[in-house]
């Protein structure tokens, strides 16, 4: 019988033996480009988050309602 791998189990798999460089490689790459990566940083998100200590989300959260958000303040003015 053959096992299928869920898309989670794939990114992961595709990364598990890369160095710490390949990785920032890999999300450098992947920032910006064809939204078919967008999977795979969500994979890799979720795995930062889950081991993140709470001032990290909470520094994760700051940064990305700043940059949601940096635009109204602009159409205000």
């Amino acid at each position: 019988m053959k096992s299928t791998m869920s898309l989670r189990e794939a990114i992961i798999y595709r990364v598990k033996d890369n160095s710490r460089d390949e990785l920032r490689e890999v999300i450098q790459d992947s920032v910006g480009n064809a939204e078919v990566l967008l999977p795979g940083l969500g994979v890799l998100f979720e795995m930062i988050w889950t081991h993140s200590p709470d001032e990290d989300r909470e520094r994760m959260v700051k940064v990305l309602y700043e940059q949601i958000h940096k635009d109204d303040s602009a159409k205000s003015i």
